[in-house]
């Protein structure tokens, strides 16, 4: 299942419907702001809250928690650095880890468990402009939560090389 979601949807405070394949409303982003930390919400489309996202505070690293339902679901911080990849480890409620690497900033990456994929993050095949698309590769994969990853991901790529 693929999701078309709109590049530049982390401003604190923005709103923005995510899409499915087929142009439906999936999931909006809700960013909040007036807060300490950067927080968003991914709700579905009768407004219920399904995914919180919130900076880490006090962090030695800079972390994205993602909670549901008030519990801790992951958190999401760099990996390593390398020169042509990012990678991020995602590790989850239960300590299972998740890998991301690719080219955050170009919006081209994967999101792994134990080596298969889960999701393909690309604007590569999509022709909206400042578009791209999570593409959910697993059937039995949460949506909400690699949608959650992505913003994540991206959130913590753009903060720390500075792009607004």
């Amino acid at each position: 299942m693929k999701f078309l979601v709109r590049d530049r949807i982390l401003g604190i405070g923005d709103d923005y419907w995510i899409e499915d394949e087929h142009g439906r409303k999936a999931f909006l982003v809700d960013g909040k702001a007036m807060r300490l930390r950067d927080t968003f919400e991914l709700k579905d489309t009768q407004g219920r809250v399904l995914i919180d996202i919130h900076q880490k505070m006090f962090a030695l690293r800079e972390a994205m928690v993602i909670e549901r339902d008030g519990e801790p679901l992951a958190t999401v911080r760099r990996k390593r650095l390398s020169l042509l990849r990012d990678h991020y480890k995602v590790t989850l409620a239960d300590s299972t880890e998740l890998d991301v690497s690719g080219k955050i900033l170009d919006r081209e990456f994967v999101v792994e468990y134990d080596g298969e994929m889960l999701a393909h993050i690309s604007r590569r095949w999509l022709r909206l402009r400042d578009t791209y698309g999570v593409e959910v590769v697993r059937e039995d994969a949460d949506p909400a939560l690699l949608i959650a990853v992505a913003v994540c991901v991206i959130h913590l790529a753009e903060k720390e090389r500075g792009v607004d």
